[in-house]
């Protein structure tokens, strides 16, 4: 079978992705060729050479990228924590930003009692993201997961039974709504971690071609000021948790601390922190039941 030299080929992508205003081109690029190869991107230069029919393939999933298809939906899989997510059409991409937020609950689940599982619930799930890095890490935890959007609730779905079959512990996905009041009221006062990656983004902010064509609306936008689902959120969270459970909220750069400015308002919540993402900006709120 005839081949090619993989470097130049890569540089000739980097370029293309480069020109078309994608924000990583280089990474994108050796991801896109690591897919095709079916090797680890680390690995990638361990291949110097590509078979003609994987470049016409790579070509075209260069093509696509270069049109702002966002690169998890040409890859089929997203990363949260050590577990790999399928996704796609349908479906939030989870976004590296939001491992701030999964190691600041890992942290927190390490001061609960070891006497009994600790007990987690991810709001508004999505791709089962949260939820399923958590099981993952703390096997010995009881995770639940809710979302509404009955598409996002499939790739949950799907990704939780990959999970499963990899051996992890099964997680309780519900379909419902954060902002019914009457949520999982089963489990008042026993919870120890709540998370949320809620739709958060302020209407009519200038998002990127991957996030406004490709991103289901329903899952990026929060109302005018982008607090409309996290607001009657911070009710039911405060009667899910028990004293001395935490929460950790992602929100709008923009809102990081009216957010905290809620939880201060609501009273049962104390050691409220506001946190950065790796580029400084506000990224998540967390706090501490009293």
């Amino acid at each position: 079978m005839s081949r090619a030299q993989l470097r130049p080929i890569i540089v000739e992508a980097t370029e293309t992705l480069r020109v078309a205003g994608v924000p990583s081109p280089r990474a994108d690029a050796e991801q896109l060729a690591a897919h095709v190869l079916s090797v680890e991107r680390s690995r990638l230069m361990l291949h110097p050479m590509i078979g003609i029919e994987q470049l016409d393939d790579y070509r075209k999933l260069v093509a696509q990228r270069a049109a702002r298809i966002p690169l998890q939906h040409l890859t089929g899989q997203a990363v949260m924590g050590d577990i790999d997510l399928e996704v796609g059409p349908g479906v939030f991409i989870p976004r590296p930003e939001t491992e701030l937020l999964f190691a600041w609950a890992l942290a927190h689940l390490e001061a609960v009692p070891h006497d009994r599982p600790p007990v987690v619930v991810d709001l508004c799930t999505g791709s089962g993201a949260l939820a399923l890095a958590l099981a993952h890490a703390r096997p010995d935890a009881d995770v639940h997961a809710v979302e509404i959007d009955p598409d996002a609730l499939r790739w949950a779905r799907r990704n939780a039974d990959i999970r499963i079959a990899a051996g992890d512990t099964p997680i309780t996905l519900y379909d419902g709504d954060v902002t019914d009041p009457e949520l999982l009221t089963g489990r008042d006062g026993q919870v120890d971690i709540v998370v949320a990656n809620p739709p958060y983004i302020p209407e009519g902010a200038d998002l990127a071609p991957e996030v406004l064509d490709h991103d289901p609306h329903r899952a990026l936008f929060g109302g005018p000021d982008g607090l409309d689902v996290i607001r009657p959120m911070i009710p039911t969270i405060a009667r899910l948790l028990r004293p001395g459970g935490g929460v950790a909220i992602e929100h709008d750069d923009t809102n990081g601390a009216l957010l905290a400015k809620l939880l201060a308002d609501d009273g049962r919540f104390a050691g409220i922190v506001e946190h950065p993402d790796l580029a400084g900006k506000p990224r998540f709120v967390a706090a501490t039941r009293t």
